[in-house]
């Protein structure tokens, strides 16, 4: 887990706000990088190899400088990461529909859902600290504007924003984790439920007997022609849990 905000809280605010000039536009010689370049260089990274693979030395080779040269624009990965992490919140658009906050609620869900799993590494930023940049906050004030029709109490309305932000991402990340693991095990689902079925059957043969309600749900499983075992029940439990949580939310007001 990465901390975010963890850089010098005037310099790294400016560079999410612009409140000062940016590196780019200062007096001097004209610099051969902008920030916005070094940020968008940064995702592409991180997208394909998380924030583990995403060094200051990477992002500098494929824009053909060396680390140091970075230097001039952001100070370190940490305030890179809280640049990239916010940069790519923008792309999160999902908006109220005063006459449908159902279905308002279900496309800003959505939309979060597919952000997550095209930025797997954006999971893996704590929400223990928020990052304070525009785009992350403008996207929790759309979905303050999603359930404002409901005139919840500031207490309801508080938990209820956290439990739909911790449900989609917790969901992402069940969704994230499955596609990684057979990429970083080498091993698909099937082959890993292949590789431990008959012992498990030879071990606790039993198991019916002790777990029958589980093994009632599994029996009822119909399989899914082209989704892994795992993916399709992140898919599953999003969902259906999403209809249940905004049943929920009805229920509040």
């Amino acid at each position: 887990m990465v901390y975010a905000a963890q850089g010098d809280p005037r310099r790294t605010l400016s560079l999410l706000w612009r409140g000062d000039d940016p590196p780019e536009s200062r007096p001097g010689p004209r610099p051969t990088l902008t920030v916005d370049e070094i940020i968008a260089t940064a995702v592409s990274v991180a997208d394909a190899a998380g924030t583990a693979g995403m060094s200051m030395r990477t992002v500098g080779k494929r824009l053909g400088r060396t680390a140091m040269a970075l230097y001039t624009y952001v100070a370190d990965k940490h305030e890179l990461l809280d640049l990239m992490y916010d940069h790519v919140h923008a792309e999160l658009t999902a908006d109220a529909d005063p006459a449908d906050w159902r279905g308002a609620l279900t496309a800003w869900a959505e939309e979060l859902w597919e952000f997550y799993l095209r930025h797997p590494w954006v999971l893996s930023i704590s929400p223990a600290r928020p990052i304070l940049g525009p785009h992350e906050t403008a996207m929790t004030e759309r979905l303050l504007r999603v359930l404002q029709p409901l005139d919840l109490p500031s207490p309801t309305l508080r938990g209820v924003t956290s439990a739909v932000i911790f449900f989609v991402q917790g969901n992402a990340r069940a969704m994230a984790d499955a596609r990684a693991a057979a990429q970083d095990t080498g091993q698909s689902d099937d082959e890993w439920w292949a590789a431990r079925a008959p012992h498990l059957m030879e071990l606790a043969g039993d198991f019916g007997t002790r777990f029958p309600l589980l093994t009632r749900l599994e029996a009822d499983h119909t399989p899914s022609e082209g989704e892994p075992y795992l993916e399709r029940d992140a898919r599953a439990a999003f969902t259906v849990g999403l209809g249940v949580l905004i049943d929920g939310i009805a229920a509040a007001r």
